[in-house]
């Protein structure tokens, strides 16, 4: 019987010894790059693959809610031809508000999406989606606000149904490509007992089903870079960067929770707060306050923040249509409100108090403190110090003896040592910006110079540290050419 040869084909090797360069081109320095270029291009493709399957694990959580949203809407549609459309939109959102132990995203596979936040909470999603779509109506202006709104949301749904089908897609070419090529990464045991158990044919039917499953639920990203596509669930708003309340917005912080006359009054006449960047400003500002241990300075400036996610959220009669309702006795909406403002002021507690206990317990320790210190990064040379004289007719030099004069004493004594680690020593106990400005000044005034170590041989210590810079200097050569 022959043997089938063909899957040999697919074995990727990273280096050909066979293979044919210019003259001019050092055929081992080709074969590095080819190695580098084939190591890079799969690790890219991995992470890839990483991030589809995240973005879309989150637009499923998104398209959840979104659903949930439009299912509650049409049910009431009946009810807005004989009530108020906009309470009877607030009460569907309320009902498809859902289980706030699943607000918060799954957390991100190690190196995807390093270089942005992690993603807002799924409330905060369908607030912005909100946004959206009141935006889109005010400008629309529709004779029957509740059904146009209906029809926005839908298409809203329709987007991230397509950008799913688009991601879906987009992985299956990528793991197509990574199952074409047959890596050592690829390479597992077969048997290692002497005793095989024969499986039933039940059992595979099991694993193949659930390993079906895992490949339809699990993609999910926009290849090339994941930092150039956007999804709806990893959108960043550009204002992200630097948050801080406005003044007015500030001033909206000081009325108390239960004062809700005057938060009505101050935001029909300061409608601008009304913003996810007020919003944002306002928790930023409560968990500085939960960081200086101001319990309730905290929780009022959460109470005020999530009152303008609410008013905001419910469109453009959204401002009044809340405050009755949270103002009405027994009504749903406050327990709904109010369950969202407290769940939201203890995880800003909890993390303040990690990062209380974090800078305490790098206080008592002295680690994990951020110092300046100096060292010579060539081998062989080291750092000499030099003082300039006091009386000299070189212009440079009474320029660096008053920088000298000007720093502190105890960085004076440290210099006049003549010791490296005494001058480390000082540096270490200032602050960084201090230390940094102080490295600014002495290379200016040239106290500071970079020269060529001289060892004795002779000594059994200058023989050691010889032969510590051999033994390194053949490690770098060895990095160089490892063949």
């Amino acid at each position: 019987m022959p043997v089938d040869y063909s899957k040999w084909d697919a074995l990727e090797l990273s280096d050909d010894s066979d293979i044919e360069v210019h003259p001019n081109v050092d055929k081992r320095s080709f074969i590095r790059a080819k190695q580098n270029q084939i190591h890079q291009e799969r690790q890219q493709r991995k992470l890839q693959i990483e991030t589809l399957k995240y973005e879309r694990q989150i637009n499923d959580g998104l398209m959840k809610r979104i659903s949930g949203l439009l299912n509650a809407l049409k049910a009431h549609a009946a009810e807005a031809e004989t009530r108020n459309p906009a309470e009877v939109a607030f009460q569907a959102v309320m009902e498809s508000a859902g289980n706030s132990s699943d607000d918060k995203p799954p957390p991100r596979p190690e190196g995807v999406h390093a270089q942005v936040e992690q993603p807002p909470t799924y409330t905060k999603m369908m607030a912005t989606l909100l946004d959206q779509v009141n935006k889109e109506l005010d400008e629309k202006k529709p004779d029957n606000r509740y059904n146009a709104m209906v029809d926005e949301i839908g298409v809203h749904l329709k987007k991230v149904q397509e950008l799913q089908q688009e991601l879906l897609k987009k992985l299956a070419e990528l793991e197509k490509e990574e199952g074409r090529k047959i890596t050592s990464e690829g390479i597992h045991e077969g048997f290692n007992s002497s005793h095989v158990a024969k499986s039933t044919p039940s059992t595979s039917e099991t694993k193949k089903a659930d390993d079906s499953s895992v490949e339809l639920l699990n993609p999910s990203f926009s290849m090339s870079n994941p930092t150039d596509s956007k999804s709806p669930a990893t959108a960043e708003d550009d204002d992200d960067k630097e948050v801080e309340a406005s003044p007015d917005a500030r001033k909206y912080a000081l009325i108390k929770p239960n004062d809700y006359r005057e938060s009505h009054s101050f935001i029909t006449s300061h409608p601008h707060i009304l913003t996810e960047k007020e919003t944002d400003g306002l928790l930023i500002m409560a968990f500085d306050a939960q960081l200086d241990n101001k319990d309730d300075v905290a929780r009022q400036c959460v109470h005020q923040a999530l009152l303008l996610q609410y008013c905001r959220a419910l469109g453009k009669d959204g401002v009044s249509l809340f405050f009755k309702r949270i103002t009405t006795k027994g009504h749903q909406a406050q327990d709904v409100f109010y369950k969202d403002v407290q769940d939201t002021y203890y995880r800003i507690k909890n993390r303040a108090a990690e990062i209380n206990a974090q800078r305490a317990a790098e206080g008592a320790s002295g680690e994990g403190v951020e110092q300046i210190q100096l060292h010579a990064v060539e081998p062989g040379t080291e750092i000499k110090i030099k003082i300039p004289p006091e009386k000299s007719g070189d212009e440079g030099e009474k320029r660096g003896r008053e920088i000298f004069e000007g720093f502190a004493p105890d960085m004076r004594k440290a210099l006049e040592s003549g010791s490296l680690d005494k001058v480390n020593e000082a540096l270490g106990k200032m602050k960084v910006e201090d230390a940094e400005e102080v490295v600014g000044l002495l290379s200016e005034a040239g106290i500071l110079s970079l020269e060529e170590q001289i060892i004795d041989a002779t000594t059994e210590e200058g023989q050691k540290h010889l032969k510590e810079m051999e033994e390194q200097a053949a490690l770098e050569s060895y990095n160089d050419d490892p063949e």
